[in-house]
């Protein structure tokens, strides 16, 4: 995997503090959606790395999105991002190709650690 990254949140604030994280790793963001259907949209045109994709969202969820991205690359690398207390979604999520989830509200160490591991996989 090399560095780009798309980040889907429909609130301004956790895209900022994932934003910040991604680029203190090294990781470049090439675009942000606030929901799912602009998740796909910009999975399309920038075909990044990694997508870090909220399942609580406006117009398309998180899970019909992912099934969308995957269905356009089969092989994407998509981490979930979700509220507490939503373990059936997730588990959706990763039964239809999600590669992980981090939990909201995340700290800086779990998410580099999510993303440290993903990139350590063969084909991350």
């Amino acid at each position: 995997m090399s560095n780009a990254v798309l980040i889907v949140d429909d609130a301004d604030f956790m895209r900022m503090m994932l934003r910040d994280i991604v680029e203190e790793m090294g990781m470049k963001v090439v675009a942000e959606a606030v929901n799912g259907q602009e998740a796909i949209e910009e999975f399309q045109n920038k075909k990044p790395d990694l997508v870090l994709l909220d399942i609580t969202m406006p117009v398309i969820d998180g899970l019909e999105a992912l099934k969308k991205i995957l269905q356009v690359d089969n092989t994407a690398n998509v981490v979930m991002i979700t509220a507490l207390g939503q373990k059936d979604q997730v588990l959706a999520c990763i039964k239809a190709g999600a590669r992980d989830f981090i939990i909201k509200p995340f700290d800086q160490e779990r998410v580099t650690d999510t993303l440290d591991h993903l990139m350590a996989l063969p084909g991350g």
